[in-house]
C-alpha cells in the first residue's frame, strides 16, 4: 500500500481545508474521534481504533456499523489512540507512507506525544514514513543522512528541529546556514526559509524533525 491516511481526535479546525472531501476516496483509518468524524463525512474507514471513551454509545454503534475493521482498547492503557493506530497500520497495511492528521493542536500534552512517540525502539525504524499534517504545518522526520527538502507551494516557514542528541547537522543553502554544529538536547531551530524551491541539510546521528508551516 503506498499511502495511508489516520485521523485522531485534534481541533477540526486545525484540519487542511476540505480535507475530507478532496480525499474521500482515499485509504483511511481513524483512531478514537477520528473515526467518528469519517463516518460522519461519508468515509468508510479500513480502521477504526481506540478505547472510544469519549463517545457516546449511539456514536459508538455509528463507528462499528460503518468501519471495515475496528479494535477496541481499555481506557486504561500505556498507549494513546494514535500509537494504537500506528502500531496496528504499520503491522498489518505496511504503507510506504503514513500520513496523520488531527494530531496537533488541543492539549499540549497530546501534541507532545505525537511528536516524540516516533522516538519509541517500534516506531524508530519507520519514522521517515510518518509525516504530521493540519493546517498550517508538515512535520517529517528524519534519520542520519543526507536530504534535499523539496519546497511545498503554500508554506513560507522552515524549522529544524532536534528531537534528541544530533551531530554535525549542515544546513547548506537556506536562508539561515549552519555548519556542522551539534546539539546536546532538543532544540527548535524556527523561522528558517527556502532560498528557492529546494533546502539541503545532513547530519551524522540522532533523529531531527522538519517543519514547513505558514502563517
Amino acid at each position: 500500500m503506498k499511502e495511508f491516511n489516520l485521523l485522531v481526535g485534534g481541533p477540526v479546525m486545525q484540519l487542511p481545508t476540505d480535507l475530507l472531501t478532496t480525499k474521500k476516496a482515499a485509504c483511511w483509518g481513524g483512531a478514537d474521534r477520528g473515526a467518528l468524524r469519517l463516518v460522519k463525512a461519508g468515509i468508510t474507514p479500513q480502521l477504526a481504533i481506540g478505547d472510544f471513551d469519549s463517545s457516546t454509545a449511539a456514536e459508538r454503534e455509528l463507528i462499528f456499523k460503518n468501519s471495515q475493521r475496528v479494535e477496541t482498547a481499555k481506557a486504561e492503557k500505556d498507549d494513546t489512540d494514535t500509537e494504537l493506530a500506528v502500531r496496528v497500520i504499520l503491522r498489518d497495511y505496511r504503507p510506504d507512507q503514513l500520513k496523520i492528521y488531527g494530531a496537533t493542536g488541543g492539549r499540549i500534552d497530546h501534541l507532545l506525544a505525537n511528536l516524540f512517540f516516533i522516538l519509541q525502539p517500534e516506531f524508530y525504524p519507520a519514522l521517515d514514513r510518518i509525516t504530521l499534517i493540519d493546517r498550517q504545518n508538515n512535520i517529517s522526520f528524519f534519520k542520519p543522512g543526507t536530504y534535499l527538502l523539496q519546497k511545498q507551494p503554500d508554506k513560507k516557514y522552515l524549522a529544524f528541529v532536534p528531537l534528541t542528541k544530533v551531530t554535525q547537522l549542515v544546513l547548506y543553502d537556506e536562508k539561515y546556514r549552519l555548519a556542522g554544529k551539534d546539539f546536546s538536547q532538543p532544540i527548535s531551530l524556527a523561522s528558517n526559509e527556502f532560498v528557492g524551491t529546494t533546502a539541503k541539510f545532513s547530519f551524522t546521528s540522532g533523529v531531527v524533525c522538519v517543519i514547513q508551516s505558514s502563517d
